[in-house]
């Protein structure tokens, strides 16, 4: 197996350095053409500020991928774009393909349990989706893709105390369009997309998009021969846009999506306690003692109103309603036995409504509206421990309630200057009920077993907290193509309750645990140098939280304890580089590099075992938060070619040690860097269009999450007693390897 890998390698890297001979060689020539004009870098435009603007004059660090960029890369899902975010980690979370854990800055949500707050707001559309389940989006029928790091507190609001991912969808022209492309690829990728939109009248317009895509496994559950990381997943989309005057739209949206992709089988990395089996020879194989079915459905509906009411005013109304649906099966353990087994259901919805009110003159712009959301997210889970021959069922239901009134306006101070201020006053309200039971024998989610033998918690609580959140910039442009700004946020995320909470290992964990809060400071520039061939955008950092929320879960002899903590203090401090270089006409380099500073001041833990509280900020780390993430890539275009135009993408991300959870294990991962290249044609009758990609050229092996309920060891890390369930459990969940796709796509 070394053998082959490396061989594999080997051939990988001559043929990059064959390309790289080639564009040296094309560069060289291209340069040497006097009459040759370099290209100024395109503008970009964002909604970061809830108005269309130029990156280039937003005071906030965001990066912006168009379709275009993305479409050249063949990025298929929005974790890819972790590789070309400083600062940024967008991951799928364990056992299943649609879940996501996403962090910016140090800040997100380790654990996607319902009723958990997420710390990246992702929205769609301007709709908030508030569970994690379903949000690992897939990348069609999209315009941009913006991530704006650090709070947002002011125009975004409810828990985006990290940042916000905003996922814009192709925007409704009227011209009539039709597009078809497919995929074929490594692990028999079978990928379909069909986009269109058409005008039934002058003014109204309708659109759809629909997307099957299918792989099978890196790997198999060697003892089923089921696949293990493979893909079974379909998702559409429909709009309709009418516009009855020209100062009044309406636009309908809907979309779902089906995931019925295998759970995902951890990889154990050490040997099995109670089988004696030694760890299996791929990362991608797994072992389980349940079904490896899965279902996680999602689907949502939203009608936005846009009414320009004069040269200055507008109004704007968006209605949403989204829900989801997850049953899924979680070998903990990975192996043949019922050890540590985990089935779950999941069910969440929501409704938001939000009234924005925008005013622009010549000096002054301002945003200003009222949000409303509605959630209720239920769930049931067992921890089946069938060595003990019991089942730790935990559920219930968590009601949320959130109102907020925002405002922001920017002021131009002279030709130079100009202010920014606002402000988020936000309300929420949250009711939950919760029960931990222990039965005897084997038990599922809604399996009728008779009356608990043990009943470890059954309560209800509520509580309501408030929280005003400011803003202010300062912002100075030094010249037309330079921009320098100093930046104040606050950021709030609620409070909840923690829905594993069991009453009789720690009688506390039944109370609400307090809001999140943090206070940001940044200061950034925007320039484009080299008359305009060069942009570089730059951003300093320093974050100082309060009552950080921590969730941690912890094997003691009666089951698992589970505990959400408010860490007393915590600081977040570091920078931000990216840039992009048009050397050439057709040649440009782009890169990013992030670094970041993150520790724990203090953490008051309580420990289930002494039945103390333990300040053990010295031996947490930030989860998640690789110290520096970084990035390097180019895109060369040779015109001309075949009747059509080639663009030859490549880049190389890298990412320091990183610690999975907060207190060290073998789960964590050490530095790596994946590669990836692809080649796109496009005819020059844009109809034709042919892509190959080229994704983990060298075949890395990365970990990116895992379950870490360890058996005790001594200092020496041997083992001195049974782990839960009497298993050693360290499983590991992997990026995927090297894999290679043709797609072809055709315009009508």
């Amino acid at each position: 197996m070394k053998t082959i890998t490396f061989k594999r390698s080997m051939c990988a890297v001559a043929v990059t350095a064959a390309m790289a001979s080639m564009m040296a060689t094309a560069i060289a020539q291209e340069q040497s053409n006097d009459e040759e004009e370099t290209r100024r870098i395109e503008r970009i435009e964002v909604t970061a500020r809830r108005t269309v603007e130029s990156i280039q004059d937003v005071p906030v660090a965001v990066s912006s991928f168009s379709d275009q960029d993305m479409e050249r890369v063949g990025l298929g899902d929005i974790t890819e774009l972790q590789q070309r975010i400083p600062n940024t980690t967008l991951q799928v979370s364990r056992g299943t393909n649609s879940t996501l854990t996403a962090y910016i800055r140090g800040v997100g949500q380790q654990d996607p349990l319902w009723g958990f707050e997420p710390g990246v707001g992702v929205y769609i559309d301007d709709v908030y989706v508030a569970r994690p389940q379903g949000a690992v989006l897939e990348v069609f029928d999209v315009e941009r893709v913006e991530v704006l790091r650090g709070p947002q507190g002011t125009l975004y609001g409810k828990n985006t105390i990290g940042g916000a991912m905003k996922y814009v969808t192709r925007q409704l022209t009227g011209e009539r369009e039709l597009s078809l492309q497919g995929s074929v690829g490594s692990y028999n990728q079978r990928d379909i997309k069909i986009a269109g939109q058409t005008a039934l009248s002058d003014n109204l317009y309708v659109g759809a998009a629909f997307a099957s895509l299918n792989r099978d496994g890196f790997g198999e559950f060697v003892n089923t021969g089921d696949d293990n990381y493979n893909k079974e997943l379909t998702t559409a989309r429909i709009n309709a846009l009418w516009m009855p005057t020209e100062d009044l739209s309406v636009k309908f949206s809907f979309d779902t999506t089906e995931d019925n992709s295998n759970s995902r089988g951890g990889y154990r990395l050490t040997t099995s306690q109670i089988t004696g089996e030694a760890p299996l020879n791929s990362v991608y194989d797994s072992k389980t003692a349940m079904p490896v079915d899965n279902l996680v459905e999602t689907e949502g509906v939203s009608l936005v109103v846009d009414y320009l009411i004069n040269d200055n005013w507008s109004f704007k109304s968006v209605t949403a309603a989204r829900e989801g649906y997850t049953d899924t099966n979680i070998d903990f353990d990975s192996t043949e036995l019922p050890t540590l087994n985990v089935p779950a259901i999941y069910e969440d919805e929501q409704f938001t409504q939000e009234f924005q009110l925008n005013y622009s003159s010549a000096n002054f712009r301002f945003v200003g509206g009222l949000y409303f959301y509605e959630g209720e997210a239920c769930g049931v889970f067992g921890t089946v421990l069938g060595g003990l021959g019991v089942t730790v069922e935990n559920g219930g239901c968590v009601d949320t309630s959130s109102q907020a009134l925002f405002g922001q306006g920017t002021y131009e101070l002279s030709d130079q200057w100009s202010l920014t201020l606002g402000g988020r006053y936000t309300k929420d309200d949250k009711t939950a009920d919760v029960f931990r039971f222990t039965y005897l024998g084997i038990k599922y989610p809604n399996d009728d077993a008779g009356d608990p033998l043990v009943t470890n918690s059954d309560f209800s609580a509520a509580a309501d907290w408030s929280r005003f959140s400011p803003h202010a910039s300062i912002q100075y442009r030094a010249n037309p193509d330079l921009m320098y700004y100093a930046s104040y946020s606050n950021g709030f995320k609620s409070g909840g309750v923690d829905m594993r909470a069991d009453v009789s290992l720690n009688p506390d964990a039944q109370n609400p645990y307090d809001p999140e809060i943090v206070d940001t400071y940044e200061f950034g520039f925007k320039a484009d140098l080299l008359d305009g061939r060069m942009r570089l955008n730059g951003a300093l950092f320093y974050s100082d939280y309060q009552d950080m929320q921590v969730t941690v879960q912890r094997a003691v002899a009666a089951g698992v304890a589970s505990q959400v903590l408010n860490a007393a203090e915590a600081t977040v401090q570091g920078f931000e580089l990216e840039t992009i270089m048009q050397l050439t006409r057709n040649f440009s380099l782009n890169g990013s590099i992030g670094y970041v500073n993150a520790e724990f001041d203090s953490v008051a833990f309580f420990n289930p075992n002494t039945q103390q509280v333990e300040d053990v900020s010295n031996l947490w780390s930030f989860a998640n938060t690789p110290e520096t993430s970084a990035n390097v890539g180019f895109v060369y275009e040779v015109p001309d070619l075949m009747n059509g135009d080639l663009v030859w993408t490549g880049n190389m991300a890298y990412r320091s040690e990183t610690q999975i959870f907060e207190v060290p294990s073998m789960l964590d991962m050490d530095a790596y860097t994946l590669a990836n290249t692809s080649l796109m044609w496009y005819s020059h009758s844009g109809s034709w269009q042919v892509g190959l990609h080229v994704k983990n050229v060298f075949d890395e092996e990365y970990r990116l999450a895992g379950y870490n309920f360890a058996a005790p060891r001594d200092a020496q890390g041997n083992i001195i007693g049974a782990g839960l369930g009497g298993e050693d459990t360290i499983v590991g969940y992997y990026g995927a390897p090297r894999t290679v796709s043709l797609t072809v796509g055709y315009r009508f």
